[in-house]
């Protein structure tokens, strides 16, 4: 961690002049200048580019060139933007598609995954993981019959890192997979993706890493760690925009070994032909099934753009210096009022986002958000989660947001709140 950070406006400002991703914040919608946006790693924002993107596809490419317009992108999109999410989590072409949701997407693989080896029952993945991945494992085995166990390993230190040395003795001969989020919703940990997949191969296991919370903010290289297969969401700091598609990769090694477990016309060899019998696409397109939604999917692809742009080492760069700057201020502003570190200190260790642990933690999100126009998240039992969005977040904002909290503290403004939850949290 950087030592010479400072608890001061002043040197927060110093941080933003000297930030060369400064000026991708004006390619963003901003309604509000006074708002402390800390949950990009939920919902990122709107980009000026998506909205000129989506006019064009309602108003001309629907709304003029109708069913002519399948035959103009529509129907090629599912793998075109595919390739471009590729360029941003190290795939080579013709192996990552836009598809479904993260659940759907993870639900073809894991079944395609338990059918390409029956004999072995073993499933591995953590407590740490997002629970929807975990209920899409267990409706996985119901259907197969009850006969493969799901072991959970659990972590090490109260929900921050996983115990690598128990994952390891989890993984045997009868390991068919291990599933695992690259980086952990709750308390950023960032899994070495290269050290876990050779470890399930050497018993011969394959891995599929969701990449919700890490694509966009983390530098990752799902070719040259040689991964098997990938699912991802987009509309996080890939900024796609709420419910648009999700994505998938699989590596082209194993692309012709496998058979979804969704049979539709668009993962269909010849879809045109119209046959009645059934023949897998090649590749990555066989996982296609149904249409997909035409108006978020090219949305989202263009929102794509200034990721693409920035690269995803300056992205990277300056996502590990704010997580930096974050737990400094942590420990400068906040643990006086009882707040601990939620999160690995190790940037090497740490995606994008933070949490940052209070017993009243609830409270105090409901006061930030209702009071003081900051939004982060709260995760239970006591994580407020901050997420750092490297293309349109500035170091000024993370230190008035910090400032912000340290007010709802000593004005102990959260006590007049219910700890009862809301719906979304």
């Amino acid at each position: 961690m950087n030592k010479d950070f400072q608890v001061s406006p002043e040197y927060a400002f110093q941080l933003d002049s000297q930030d060369k991703l400064a000026s991708f914040r004006d390619a963003f919608i901003v309604t509000d200048p006074d708002l402390i946006y800390l949950d990009g790693n939920s919902l990122g924002r709107l980009s000026k580019v998506a909205i000129e993107r989506a006019k064009q596809v309602v108003e001309e490419e629907w709304g003029g060139g109708l069913a002519r317009s399948w035959n103009k992108g529509w129907w090629e999109s599912p793998a075109r933007v595919g390739e471009k999410i590729a360029g941003l989590v190290g795939a080579a072409a013709g192996q990552v598609v836009v598809s479904d949701s993260t659940s759907v997407n993870l639900f073809k693989l894991t079944m395609a995954t338990l059918a390409l080896n029956p004999q072995k029952t073993r499933i591995v993945t953590d407590t740490m993981n997002f629970p929807s991945d975990l209920y899409i494992l267990q409706g996985c085995v119901q259907l197969l019959g009850n006969r493969h166990e799901i072991v959970r390993i659990d972590s090490k230190n109260d929900g921050i890192t996983p115990d690598l040395d128990a994952l390891e003795k989890a993984i045997n001969e009868d390991t068919a997979l291990v599933t695992l989020s690259l980086v952990l919703f709750k308390s950023g940990y960032l899994y070495d993706m290269k050290q876990i997949t050779e470890m399930a191969h050497r018993k011969g296991a394959l891995v599929i890493w969701d990449l919700s919370h890490a694509a966009g903010a983390v530098s990752i290289a799902l070719d040259d760690c040689n991964a098997d297969f990938a699912v991802g969401c987009t509309y996080k700091y890939l900024n796609g925009g709420p419910g648009s598609p999700a994505y998938l990769y699989v590596n082209k090694s194993i692309q012709e070994k496998l058979s979804s477990p969704i049979w539709g016309w668009w993962g269909q060899d010849k879809p045109f032909v119209f046959g009645l019998d059934y023949s897998p696409a090649h590749g990555a397109e066989r996982f296609l099934s149904g249409a997909q939604p035409l108006i978020s999917m090219l949305t989202m692809e263009a929102a794509l753009e200034p990721l693409l742009q920035a690269g995803m080492d300056s992205l990277r760069a300056k996502s590990i210096l704010m997580t930096d700057y974050a737990i400094f201020l942590t420990e400068n502003l906040l643990v006086p009022f009882g707040f601990s570190l939620g999160s690995p200190r190790d940037s090497a260790q740490r995606g994008s986002h933070i949490s940052i642990r209070h017993p009243e933690g609830y409270r105090i999100n409901r006061a930030l958000i209702d009071e003081m126009n900051v939004i982060p998240d709260f995760r239970e039992p006591d994580n407020l989660r901050l997420g750092f969005t490297p293309l349109y977040l500035s170091f000024t904002e993370i230190w008035e947001g910090f400032d912000r909290i340290r007010r709802v503290m000593e004005e102990k403004r959260y006590e007049k709140y219910s700890a009862q939850r809301l719906t979304v949290t």
